[in-house]
């Protein structure tokens, strides 16, 4: 799954170390993470949310999520479990929608985060009055902050009046050029805590929107496929899978590129990229099948396809599932994995000859 999302703010692309750091950015994927895990785990529980009863709604999370999933204004710090059921029964009918069931809780998180800095800032500023250079080459995470105070709302700017910094990484020379700045007259000193959160919301929403292109619906299917014990690698960790025209990475194969038994390709459309997106996939399937005769073709999608766009690529694909359903269909490759043949749908017969080969064949 390509990335789709930019953001074009203070928070640098994220590399694997940043990830785990103190950023807003890492505190924003271990969020992600955990309500990822709870999710599934109410996925699991309840079928994929076919049947939701008193005893899947028993905690604020597990209640975030339903309500959220069917677009209900109902709150989940008041609402009892029995309240969740009926207003899951009342909207049955709503696709539920499986990114906004997770992010809602890492945007309140991540608001309380942001207020959490601005407290912290305050104490160390002596109520942003004074600021020292070294606090702040030590405390980069702090620069969404900054930036605010000093009404700089994007990386260019920031990068002509300071230099190259991130809220990874400010050097002594760019938080000394900073300092001087902050310590101006031109500093907001009376901005008031709303004023800044509403500022760092643009933030928040980019780096929200950044982890759903990169992480929220693969770690999905990471997630069901670790819990079913199948073995894979993810894109980024092998070189390519063979095709007969070529050579490319799905989202997932299992369990490696040199003996693949199954790829697994996540797509989130809409009913407008839909049929593009079809075609892409399809011939992705072709191209990998008709080298791999016994390959299991798994499409897990999100969004609003089309429905005869799903049925065309069921008729290339041997699971076509929503991303809600992923934990049945990791069980069924377990199977597959196990002998269980029945799983594997398609055999494609594609190849590519030079013509004269067909000729030479003929002529004996």
């Amino acid at each position: 799954m390509q990335n789709e999302f930019n953001i074009d703010l203070d928070i640098e692309q994220s590399n694997d170390a940043e990830e785990t750091s103190g950023t807003l950015y890492g505190i924003a994927m271990d969020f992600m993470k955990s309500y990822i895990d709870v999710y599934l785990k109410l996925a699991n529980e309840t079928k994929g949310f076919a049947v939701v009863e008193a005893k899947n709604a028993q905690d604020y999370e597990h209640k975030l999520i339903i309500l959220t999933g069917i677009n209900s204004n109902l709150d989940p710090q008041s609402a009892t479990a029995n309240d969740v059921v009926q207003e899951w029964q009342r909207r049955q009918a709503i696709i539920f929608d499986v990114e906004a069931s997770i992010t809602k809780g890492v945007y309140i998180k991540m608001r309380e985060v942001a207020q959490t800095l601005i407290n912290e800032l305050r104490l160390a500023t002596n109520n942003f009055q004074v600021f020292e250079t070294e606090y702040i080459n030590k405390n980069p995470r702090m620069l969404p902050i900054f930036q605010r105070l000093i009404n700089v709302r994007s990386k260019s700017e920031i990068k002509k009046r300071i230099g190259n910094v991130s809220d990874n990484s400010i050097s002594k020379p760019a938080a000394k050029r900073l300092a001087d700045i902050l310590n101006s007259k031109t500093t907001n000193q009376n901005i008031d805590d709303q004023e800044i959160l509403q500022g760092i919301e643009t933030t928040l929403e980019g780096i929200v929107r950044d982890l759903v292109g990169r992480v929220l619906l693969e770690s999905i299917v990471a997630t069901a496929l670790d819990e079913a014990n199948v073995p894979y690698k993810r894109e980024k960790e092998y070189k390519y899978l063979e095709g007969v025209v070529y050579n490319f990475r799905s989202d997932f194969v299992v369990p490696d590129e040199n003996e693949p038994q199954a790829f697994i390709e996540v797509r989130k459309s809409s009913s407008r990229h839909a049929s593009l997106y079809a075609k892409d996939k399809m011939f992705s399937a072709i191209n990998w099948k008709g080298r791999n005769k016994d390959i299991l073709a798994i499409l897990i999608v999100d969004g609003e396809w089309t429905a005869e766009t799903l049925r065309i690529m069921a008729n290339v694909f041997d699971y076509v599932v929503p991303i809600k359903a992923v934990s049945s269909v990791a069980n069924s490759i377990a199977e597959y994995l196990q002998g269980d043949k029945s799983k594997l749908k398609w055999v494609i017969d594609f190849s590519i000859k030079p013509a004269n080969e067909e000729v030479a064949v003929e002529e004996e």
